[in-house]
């Protein structure tokens, strides 16, 4: 029972290896640039042995995409977002926002999966993952709309929002324009963030309406 367990443990690690491998590939030189054999030779492995992991690049794509959004529902459970519901949004927008090259290559890779009809049935979990988070977020969004501090209006328009700011500002961080014109992109994202940290706050649009 204890080699079975050895053995499962090493067949974790080296999945782990080619997923953060391939990931960093892709992030340098773009999936299509990337093969398999060239997250086999990152790795140090044989071109067989992905395959004994993995089905095909697909597969890894969407491996690391389900990693992804598993990573933001673990942040929505956490212990602090349940002490300190107020932190939610702060914490959403810098877990989606921190790494900008990271969401834009998912953006693209969950697109060419989608359209391409790749592994739906991991299509289909990834998506299982989203409409929990987004149910989770929409549920303690619609707390604090009870609660007064958010402005009342359906939950998922602020969750909604909150996707729109940040696809946003991907989008715009990544323009060949505005990579001219945003010279401190490390401060503009901060400022961003700010701005959905407040965004929606009933007390602020009351002040905002009446200043006197």
């Amino acid at each position: 029972m204890q080699k079975e367990s050895r053995k499962v443990r090493e067949f974790r690690r080296r999945e782990q290896e080619i997923l953060t491998a391939a990931l960093r590939l892709f992030l340098e030189q773009g999936e299509d640039s990337v093969t398999v054999e060239m997250i086999a030779d990152e790795v140090g492995i044989g071109k067989g042995t992905i395959y004994k992991h993995f089905k095909s690049k697909a597969e890894i794509y969407l491996r690391l995409m389900l990693d992804y959004e598993r990573e933001l529902s673990e942040l929505l459970h956490s212990e602090n977002i349940e002490k300190d519901r107020a932190a939610l949004s702060r914490e959403y927008f810098a877990c989606r926002m921190s790494d900008p090259e990271r969401y834009r290559l998912f953006d693209r890779l969950e697109e060419k999966v989608v359209k391409g009809n790749q592994m739906p049935e991991l299509v289909e979990q990834l998506h299982g993952i989203r409409a929990s988070n987004f149910n989770h977020l929409t549920g303690v969004i619609q707390q604090r709309i009870d609660e007064g501090k958010l402005e009342d209006v359906p939950a998922y328009f602020h969750y909604c929002a909150a996707w729109a700011l940040v696809h946003g500002a991907m989008s715009m961080y990544h323009s060949p324009f505005w990579q001219e014109v945003i010279e401190d992109k490390e401060g503009y994202m901060q400022f961003l963030t700010d701005i959905g940290v407040r965004m929606g706050n009933r007390a602020r649009r009351r002040r905002d309406a009446d200043p006197a």
